[in-house]
């Protein structure tokens, strides 16, 4: 990581610190924005910012089953793990956008009848969106900090680095849960806001060995 200089000297942190850079522009600059530039844009469902977490897992889903095909063994536990976490990251990039029912307008109305929002989704589902918060809790702490504290061997688990993409959806979640559980709702909701970077961080760990494999077997094949 890159040293960081202050007037109190220099500052060498263990992990990367975009997501606070992330936080402080959204909600000390960007949220203050007129004629509700937030609200438009990273706060309401099919908003730019939601747009781009699906981008975010699609990318990785993709980069995930290039890792997992072109490894050279022919199968390996880590080759299952990123299979696993190709699967994750599609499913979440697909229900992202109701399985294209944003775009195309087709959905299931078998799901959409059960559905909170009319959506063919399945996290808003009845009786399963109620869980859905504590999904964003558990997630976040499995990828910001179990995966990397208790399996370091497993490569398909973000390490130590990206913790804060991860621990800060987890802490948000917890933190609006429990202030709707004893004194009502003190925060805004900016879910989408927040959210964005988990997908951002799972984006960046994998790109990181998407760009290993892919230069060794196209780009060392070429030269």
């Amino acid at each position: 990581m890159k040293e960081i200089n202050t007037p109190w000297g220099q500052i060498k942190p263990s992990v990367l610190i975009f997501p606070v850079y992330y936080m402080l522009i959204m909600y000390g600059i960007i949220f203050f924005f007129p004629f509700g530039f937030f609200d438009t844009h990273f706060l309401r469902d099919d908003s730019f910012i939601e747009w781009l977490q699906f981008f975010g897992y699609f990318f990785a889903s993709l980069m995930s089953f290039f890792i997992c095909f072109f490894r050279k063994k022919s199968f390996s536990k880590q080759k299952l793990y990123w299979f696993l976490l190709a699967i994750f990251c599609f499913y979440v990039a697909g229900e992202e956008i109701s399985w294209t029912e944003r775009i195309t307008n087709f959905g299931i109305d078998s799901v959409k009848e059960i559905n909170l929002q009319g959506e063919t989704n399945f996290h808003n589902l009845k009786n399963v969106n109620n869980y859905l918060h504590f999904s964003f809790i558990f997630s976040g702490l499995f990828f910001g900090w179990a995966g990397w504290k208790f399996w370091p061997n497993i490569e398909a688990l973000p390490s130590r680095k990206y913790t804060l993409f991860f621990l800060i959806v987890s802490a948000f979640y917890f933190y609006f849960d429990l202030s709707w559980i004893t004194l009502g709702k003190r925060i805004l909701n900016t879910q989408e806001t927040i959210e964005f970077l988990m997908s951002s961080g799972l984006f960046l760990h994998c790109f990181e060995y998407f760009k290993v494999e892919f230069k060794r077997n196209f780009l060392n094949k070429v030269s």
